[in-house]
């Protein structure tokens, strides 16, 4: 049991240290993104500031709480942004994963590290370059109401995204070529995960739909606990029992992710290897 653990522990360090190294070449591709974010967000000050001037508040936010709702949408990004399903139905389109099947190490265990050592990368080239640009240029407080449970937040976040987008890549082994369903799912996710619209403008039967849906916890809730509370359709929790609850979601998506991989490698041919 020490020899298995130690040794998927020398994978989990050399996959990491080989992807952040990887990226380093490819920084500056990177650093294009550091402009999206702040763009974005300068235009929602436009567009919430044009608003604002006729009212104080909206859905209980003031025009402060809602920049600073987008501010914090930018930075998670960052920190949660993965391709795993991109990549996964590449490998399955051209047949590279038969070496993946060789291999001793599963795809999935391979590929969660990959995401960790490329977002290790992300966390000086664009989270924290923006992190500091909103925090002393745009004066948005990015200080979370708690560092423990904000950390906790975003962590589960990080793996609900990569196991969603895992998802969607397995479907490669049905559908081959998963861009239109990849596009469709991420207009989809982005709207459902609050990154475009804060959860509590949506009508009260849509919020009531949404909060029993997955992607509210890759978004919405790690804005809401990094804010200090959590309200959505009526429902008010309080942050341990989103948290926890976001725990669960994960839980779910693993055993989806495990059910569909299960059935996605038995229709595996190869085709293009």
């Amino acid at each position: 049991m020490k020899n298995i653990c130690k040794r998927q522990l020398d994978i989990f360090r050399a996959t990491v240290f080989t992807t952040y190294k990887e990226w380093v070449a490819y920084r500056s591709h990177m650093a294009v993104s550091v402009f999206v974010g702040p763009v974005f967000f300068i235009v929602q000050v436009f567009i919430w500031n044009a608003i604002y001037s006729t009212r104080e508040t909206v859905t209980g936010l003031t025009l402060t709480q809602m920049l600073t709702y987008y501010g914090i949408v930018n930075v998670i990004n960052y920190l949660t942004y993965d391709s795993s399903d991109m990549d996964l139905q590449w490998h399955i389109r051209t047949g590279g994963f038969i070496t993946f099947m060789l291999r001793p190490i599963s795809y999935f265990y391979y590929a969660i590290c990959q995401k960790i050592g490329h977002r290790l990368l992300a966390l000086w080239v664009e989270f924290i370059p923006v992190y500091a640009l909103f925090l002393f240029v745009f004066k948005i407080n990015l200080v979370p109401a708690s560092f423990f449970w904000t950390s906790l937040s975003v962590m589960l976040s990080f793996l609900l995204v990569f196991l969603t987008n895992f998802c969607i890549g397995i479907t490669g082994f049905w559908l081959t070529k998963t861009e239109g369903l990849r596009r469709a799912f991420l207009v989809l996710r982005d709207v459902c995960a609050g990154s475009l619209l804060p959860l509590t403008l949506f009508p009260g039967f849509i919020q009531k739909i949404l909060f029993y849906m997955p992607f509210q916890f890759i978004a919405y809730v790690p804005i809401r606990v990094f804010m200090g509370s959590y309200e959505l359709a009526g429902i008010s929790m309080s942050i341990p029992e989103v948290v926890g609850l976001q725990a669960i979601y994960v839980v779910i998506m693993f055993l989806i992710y495990k059910l569909l991989w299960h059935l996605g490698t038995k229709r595996f041919t190869g085709v293009g290897a």
